[in-house]
């Protein structure tokens, strides 16, 4: 374990490297602050021996396997690492960094945090076990829409602040950076790492990436459906009630009958965002009606939402109808549903509010279910013959 402390050996390395000629000595200040690794070989023309293995096709399938995208770690958030495809993503995180004047995008190797430059070629640059490495495939921190609100908070000696971006789940790294540039946080060792020109530097002084949290509520609006992508599935018949009028005499008989039922329908809208169950959400959109064959969105209505929640909506049917049966004749009446299971896919937008009153906005997609009655029919079936009826004379 390594741990942010000098021996009196390694000052001496210290001041003996002050003394070597300008051309070689390092362009990081070698304070209390910091102390330097041993560094990676020097060719003869001072290029730097990275210690990157030539990788079979086998090994290079593998990492790509490890380093597949994942969302980070949060109940809702909009940052995600995504896999380096040979092009810069959009809305990647970095900075600018003044000191070696280039701008520095967040990557990680594995669970190893450190910077990506286009200057210096499509690698991760990280720093581990003594040295500064290049990592492929690797990984970039992207918040889409610039949706989450970022900062760089002040950390020393192997703490973090709350809401600290960590670079793998149950890894003590954190994303970090000091004057010199990106680098990664161990909690562990309780050091701030920096990768630098074939070297590893530690710090006990750094900034820690970490996300906003304080979330007052959030909305889903602006919900448009793909109803060209939608699929249906149509039930059989279901019958909810019957009325029977049986007529023994030798005139016809009316009977006015009304037939009720009340009957539910089952809605749910899964979106592509994560919702914090612990923060207020909104969301506000029409609700799509599958009549004759075709579909059609009611007004907008709002209600609270939350992930998985299915919405009850009931209703009540009421038909009031005159049967008119012959005499010795039985008639039926029967009051039928015919029911839909919709499956739509959707577009909406997503606000959200923090406690120091800004808001972000997002877009998200989603998929709305439902289960409902598309219609309700009565339908008259043909009048029977009475069994043991008296014949009319």
């Amino acid at each position: 374990m390594l741990f942010c402390v000098f021996s009196p050996k390694k000052l001496s390395v210290l001041l003996l490297l002050v003394l070597l000629p300008l051309s070689s000595a390092t362009p990081l200040d070698l304070g209390d602050n910091t102390v330097q690794r041993n560094a990676s070989e020097l060719t003869a023309d001072g290029s730097m021996l990275t210690d990157r293995p030539l990788l079979t096709v086998a090994k290079l399938r593998q990492r790509r396997q490890v380093q597949s995208s994942i969302p980070v770690s949060y109940d809702s958030s909009n940052l995600e690492w995504v896999t380096w495809n040979n092009s810069l993503p959009n809305d990647a995180v970095a900075i600018y960094n003044e000191y070696a004047g280039r701008t520095e995008y967040v990557c990680k190797y594995m669970c190893e945090a450190g910077f990506y430059s286009p200057s210096e070629g499509p690698y991760c640059h990280y720093a581990k076990t003594k040295k500064e490495y290049l990592g492929s495939p690797f990984q970039i921190l992207v918040n889409k829409d610039n949706f989450e609100i970022l900062k760089w908070k002040d950390g020393s000696h192997g703490s973090v602040p709350e809401n600290s971006v960590q670079t793998c789940p149950g890894v003590d790294m954190y994303v970090g950076q000091n004057k010199y540039g990106l680098g990664k946080v161990s909690t562990q060792d309780k050091c701030f790492y920096l990768p630098w020109k074939g070297s590893e530097y530690k710090y006990k002084d750094y900034k820690v990436l970490t996300i906003n949290e304080n979330i007052v509520s959030q909305k889903i609006y602006n919900v448009k459906y793909i109803t060209d992508e939608s699929k249906t599935v149509q039930y059989p018949p279901e019958i909810m009630r019957k009325t029977v009028i049986s007529n023994y005499e030798c005139s016809p008989v009316t009977k006015t009958d009304t037939l009720t039922q009340t009957y539910e329908a089952q809605q749910r809208w899964d979106i592509s965002f994560s919702i914090s169950a612990r923060v207020s959400t909104i969301i506000k959109a029409g609700i799509p009606l599958f009549v004759e064959g075709r579909f059609e969105i009611s007004a907008e209505v709002a209600f609270r939402y939350s992930k998985g929640k299915t919405v009850t909506e009931t209703t009540t049917d009421t038909v009031t109808l005159a049967i008119t049966a012959p005499p010795n004749h039985s008639c039926t009446a029967t009051m039928k549903r015919h029911k839909y299971k919709l499956n739509i896919p959707f577009t909406a937008s997503l606000s959200r509010t923090y406690g120091n009153g800004e808001i972000q906005t997002t877009s998200i997609t989603g998929t709305y279910d439902s289960i409902q009655t598309a219609d309700v029919q009565t339908v008259l079936d043909r009048c029977e013959v009475l069994n043991n009826s008296k014949p009319c004379t």
